[in-house]
């Protein structure tokens, strides 16, 4: 192994400024599809619940 392929101890760790939550926070990549997969789940299930109320009648003035 050459000297460029060694990594010196701690590579993985973040310097001491970047502050003490830096080390548990995801990437903002993984939060967003986070939120977006909730998004798209109560989003969904609204369409269906309108959907079933619509076709049982529920949603028709009387």
């Amino acid at each position: 192994m050459s000297e460029a392929d060694e990594q010196p101890a701690g590579a993985d760790v973040p310097p001491a400024e970047a502050g003490p939550g830096a080390a548990r926070r995801g990437p903002t990549w993984v939060i967003l599809a986070v939120v977006a997969a909730a998004l798209l789940v109560c989003c969904c299930s609204a369409v269906i619940g309108l959907a079933i109320a619509w076709s049982a009648g529920l949603l028709t003035a009387r």
